[in-house]
C-alpha cells in the first residue's frame, strides 16, 4: 500500500494531504516503464554479447576443435607434399632419365585450375580464408598425384618396352672397327677442307674404300633417302624412336628403301665420295631429339675401353675433315 504524502502550507501553517492528479500519475507510469524498456534493452544486449548460453559455449568448443582439425590437416597436407616432390624429384632426375624420356615440366606437374572460382561457395564466412587454403592445397595434391601416376604409367610401358629401346638406341660403328685409324675426324670445329675455314663439324669422318660396308648402328626405320651431288651426298637417314635419328653420308650407293624397318648391323649402304666430300668416307651423325650430338658417346656396344680411349683420342685431334 502506498504511503499517504503531506506537504506544509505556509499560508495556513498546517499540514496539507498531496492529491496526486491523473496526468501526474500518468506520467509517472510511463517514466517507469520507459525506464524498465531501456534496462530491458540494456540487460538483453549484455547478455547477447558477453555473456555465452551453454548451447553457444558448445558450439564455440566445435568452432575451435574445427579450426584446429583444419590447421593439423594443412600441415599433413604439406609433409605429403614434401613427400611427393621427392617422388617428382625421383621420377624426373633418375626413373625418367633411365629410359632417356623427357623430364615433366613444373608448368604443368603445378598448374592451377582456371575458369570459374571454384571455392565462391566457401567465401563469405569467417575462417574461409583457412578453409579455402585447405581445398586448394587439397586439388592441388589430386592433380599432382593424377599427374605422377600417368608419369608411372609412361615409365612403366617404357620399362616393359626396354629392350626394345637398348635394341633401337645407336650403339655401334657404322664402318667395321678392322682399323680405328680410319676415324679420320671428330666432332667439334674444324677445318673445313673446301672452304679452308674453321666450321663446326657435327658427326664423325670415317675414312675407307670405296664400297666399304655401311651398317645400321640401331634397329630403326628408314625417314629418308636420298640422291645429291651438293651437301651431304647420297645419304640415309634413320629414325630409330625415343628421339634418335642417324645420318649416314656421302655413300656411293644406299640398299634400302624409305619406310623399310632395319636392324642393327644391318647393311643399309656403301661408303663413297658423293656431295661436298674430297676422299671417299662415312659423315655419320646422331640426332637426339632434333640437336646434332657427339657419335663418339654411342660406340658401347663394339669397343673394348681401350678401343674406346683410342677412338675418343682421334676423335678429339683437331684434324682436317673430309666434309
Amino acid at each position: 500500500m502506498s504511503k499517504v504524502k503531506y506537504r506544509f502550507n505556509t499560508r495556513t501553517l498546517s499540514y496539507e494531504r498531496v492529491e496526486l492528479t491523473t496526468k501526474v500519475k500518468i506520467l509517472r507510469l510511463l517514466s517507469f516503464m520507459l525506464a524498465s524498456i531501456v534496462f530491458g534493452i540494456l540487460f538483453f544486449f549484455l547478455v547477447n554479447n558477453y555473456i555465452d548460453s551453454p548451447k553457444e559455449k558448445m558450439l564455440k568448443r566445435e568452432k575451435n576443435q574445427l579450426l584446429s582439425q583444419y590447421e593439423l590437416l594443412n600441415k599433413r597436407m604439406d609433409q605429403v607434399n614434401v613427400v611427393l616432390e621427392d617422388i617428382q624429384r625421383r621420377d624426373d632426375e633418375i626413373y625418367r632419365v633411365i629410359f632417356e624420356a623427357e623430364p615433366i615440366a613444373d608448368n604443368i606437374r603445378k598448374a592451377g585450375f582456371g575458369g570459374v572460382n571454384r571455392y565462391k561457395q566457401l567465401e563469405g564466412f569467417k575462417n574461409s580464408e583457412l578453409i579455402v587454403e585447405s581445398a586448394q592445397k587439397l586439388d592441388q595434391l589430386s592433380k599432382q598425384l593424377y599427374i605422377q601416376t600417368k608419369s608411372y604409367d609412361e615409365v612403366y610401358k617404357m620399362a616393359t618396352g626396354k629392350e626394345k629401346m637398348l635394341a633401337s638406341i645407336p650403339a655401334i660403328q657404322p664402318v667395321a672397327n678392322k682399323d680405328l685409324k680410319r676415324m679420320a675426324s671428330g666432332y667439334g670445329m674444324r677445318m673445313h677442307p673446301i672452304y679452308k675455314r674453321r666450321k663446326m663439324h657435327t658427326g664423325m669422318d670415317f675414312s675407307a674404300e670405296q664400297g666399304t660396308e655401311i651398317y645400321a648402328t640401331g634397329d630403326g626405320v628408314v625417314a629418308e633417302v636420298e640422291n645429291s651431288r651438293r651437301g651431304y651426298g647420297n645419304h640415309v637417314v634413320l629414325n630409330h624412336g625415343y628421339g634418335y635419328k642417324t645420318l649416314y653420308a656421302h655413300m656411293t650407293q644406299y640398299i634400302v628403301r624409305r619406310g623399310e624397318k632395319v636392324k642393327r648391323g644391318q647393311i643399309i649402304g656403301y661408303v663413297g665420295n658423293t656431295g661436298t666430300s674430297v676422299a671417299p668416307h662415312l659423315h655419320y651423325e646422331v640426332i637426339k631429339n632434333g640437336e646434332k650430338v657427339n657419335p663418339v658417346n654411342f660406340y658401347f656396344n663394339d669397343l673394348t675401353p681401350e678401343e674406346y680411349e683410342k677412338i675418343i683420342e682421334f676423335s678429339s685431334t683437331p684434324t682436317q675433315s673430309f666434309d
